[in-house]
């Protein structure tokens, strides 16, 4: 613990002009008078620290003094490469390797370069879940996080429904979409099966073995995650509607449904009529979310088909009318 800490501090002062007592001791988590010792520890090993006093004062390293221990660990290794994300690093227990990962870089750093660090988090921070929700780590992320970076089989108990699953899985990568982790893993033992893909907060229990699996090289988590996911979105359309869509909202439709679907659809219409106006046909997932979808379009849509949907949004016209065809005074009439 000491040994690592000590280098940590060389690591620190080689890699800035000075620091001082009270900002090693806040970057190590000690107290002043430990940086004391250690600097004095150090001294006696042949590294050159010294303390200048005075209000300006701070320990520096005397001679242009270099270490060699800048040789970057693979943990920390792979662990830079995404130090932009510094939220799943935190959440997958992989802040620490992060860190020092950025510390030797730093110190292996030209002067002029050493403020890079600073200067790119100044200039770009990733905020991965969406508005208006509270992202919860999954308490077993850590566990299967270190069972994807070791290459380990782990034996899972997870939450399907009503039911508990247990399997043996290879997992193969972790996703964070939208502030929610999923583990894309391979059942253990079926080299040639099917990847799968899980939620990390529906494992109730995982234990990595002492087996290391050997990966499939083909395998590509960006491109299979680009492809499940797509695949998810259209497995969920279940429906249809047809509208008629005005010219101002043929332009806002991408922005109430899925982007690609609404794409896909307008592609497909017909020729405008002389208002402009355009008859689509749009897969949905059910008539109540295309309602709730296609409400905010007001009158820049109407529903065609089915008969159902459309005498939903001619009840909600006629609720409007009620409510805003009067004199303008509060109070109008009550929903029915």
């Amino acid at each position: 613990m000491r040994a690592a800490r000590l280098i940590k501090m060389v690591l620190l002062l080689q890699s800035r002009p000075a620091m001082t007592a009270a900002e090693l001791a806040r970057e190590l988590e000690v107290s002043e008078r430990t940086v004391t010792r250690d600097a004095q520890a150090l001294s006696e090993a042949g590294v050159p620290v010294y303390a200048e006093r005075g209000r300006v004062g701070g320990y520096r390293l005397v001679g242009g003094y270099r270490t060699r221990l800048t040789g970057l660990a693979r943990g920390e290794a792979e662990a830079l490469f995404l130090s932009g994300v510094p939220g799943a690093l935190r959440e997958m227990g992989l802040e620490d390797a992060a860190s020092a990962a950025r510390l030797k870089v730093s110190a292996a750093l030209l002067p002029s370069l050493r403020d890079a660090s600073r200067t790119a988090a100044q200039r770009f921070h990733l905020d991965a879940p969406s508005w208006f929700r509270e992202p919860e780590t999954p308490e077993l992320l850590p566990a299967v996080a270190d069972a994807v970076w070791d290459d380990r089989r782990v034996a899972a108990r997870y939450q399907r429904g009503e039911e508990e699953v247990v399997r043996e899985l290879e997992p193969y990568g972790l996703v964070l979409k939208a502030g929610v982790w999923y583990l894309c893993a391979r059942v253990a033992g079926t080299s040639d099966g099917p990847f799968r893909v899980y939620r990390v907060d529906r494992f109730t229990a995982v234990e990595a073995g002492g087996e290391r699996f050997g990966r499939d090289e083909d395998f590509d988590l960006p491109a299979f995650w680009a492809e499940r996911a797509e695949q998810f979105a259209r497995s969920i359309l279940r429906a249809e509607v047809v509208v008629r869509l005005s010219p101002r909202g043929v332009r806002e439709l991408p922005r109430a449904v899925d982007a690609p679907t609404a794409r896909e659809a307008l592609e497909g219409a017909g020729a405008a009529d002389a208002d402009g106006w355009v008859k689509v046909t749009l897969p949905v997932e059910s008539e109540e979310v295309a309602q709730a979808q296609l409400r905010g379009l007001g009158p820049e849509v109407e529903v065609l088909s089915p008969a159902p949907l459309r005498e939903r949004f001619a009840r909600d016209a006629r609720r409007l009318a009620e409510l805003y065809g009067g004199d303008g005074s509060a109070g109008g009439a009550a929903p029915r």
